[in-house]
């Protein structure tokens, strides 16, 4: 088993996105997934940086990809999912209207967003091309393990989500421009104040969800570190893992070396709270219970 780096979904300035790739490139993680997920009107601001970004991920042994956007609704998203493939790359599916540009037959890569509930589905999408695929991280491992069978029999990599915020939906209205009391179109990329997503607090005052521009996010990050050994024991191939602004390489540094037995998961869980003391962690998923469960317990009462 081992590690992949998903999409950054946040609005980061391009500065900030070279220095983090940079970096990634001394982690120890597999393979990066490059590209816009959540907004296409943030890509202009840092776009020039990923050329480079590849550049540097594949002289240091990564192997890359690059995203679809996670809803595609717009004539010029259209022309930027078409252009995806002439990058060379394998393309990271995360809105099945991104197929269309893809020939039948051309292998891809399939992101947590398309929802693969079902064997049926898993089936499909390999004979549509898909080589590596991350489920959905609301799935219960039980479930895991059953698609983790098929994976294996049709010769396809399994990702599950190993840690970050969970990616929960996706919307036509701009949370942070309405919260700002900005028009989606003259948003003046006020996401950009929240690095890591925008926490939103039930009315009670309880930190509930995040917010990342158009984007909904669990306000916990998920946590699969107690699940590893299961997860490899059924033949899941790698763990994803969301960027995050702050302390990001050291945390790749942590699961890595779970797989390996060189850490348990209490340790990893001590260095994340110790790192982040504000972090909330869930895995409720994984167990089959409430998704912002921790070790079966429930984190909001």
């Amino acid at each position: 088993m081992d590690l992949t780096v998903a999409p950054n979904p946040f609005f980061w300035n391009a500065a900030f996105v070279r220095d983090f790739y940079a970096q990634l490139a001394g982690a120890p993680v597999a393979r990066v997934v490059l590209g816009e997920l959540v907004c296409s009107k943030r890509l202009p601001f840092w776009q020039d940086e990923i050329p480079q970004a590849i550049e540097t991920l594949q002289a240091a042994g990564k192997e890359v990809a690059v995203t679809s956007l996670a809803l595609i609704t717009l004539k010029r998203e259209r022309k930027l999912t078409a252009d995806l493939l002439g990058l060379g790359l394998p393309v990271e599916v995360n809105d099945l209207s991104a197929l269309h540009h893809i020939p039948a037959g051309t292998p891809f890569w399939v992101g947590p967003l398309v929802n693969i509930y079902n064997d049926s589905t898993l089936r499909w999408l390999v004979r549509r091309g898909a080589r590596r695929i991350c489920l959905p991280p609301e799935l219960p491992i039980d479930s895991v393990a059953l698609l983790a069978d098929i994976a294996q029999a049709e010769g396809i990599a399994l990702e599950v989500w190993g840690h970050g915020r969970l990616p929960l939906a996706i919307s036509g209205r701009c949370y942070h421009a309405r919260l700002h009391e900005r028009a989606k179109d003259s948003c003046q990329f006020i996401c950009d104040a929240d690095p890591d997503g925008r926490d939103v607090d039930t009315l009670d005052g309880q930190r509930f969800l995040s917010v990342n521009g158009v984007q909904t996010l669990s306000q916990a990050y998920a946590c699969m570190a107690d699940h590893v050994g299961r997860l490899r024991e059924i033949g899941v191939s790698a763990l994803r893992l969301q960027p995050q602004s702050v302390g990001f390489a050291a945390l790749c540094a942590d699961y890595a070396r779970l797989p390996e037995g060189r850490m348990s998961p209490d340790a990893l869980v001590g260095n994340l709270r110790a790192a982040h003391p504000d972090m909330q962690l869930c895995d409720g998923y994984g167990r089959g219970g409430a998704g912002a469960s921790w070790r079966g317990r429930a984190l909001y009462r």
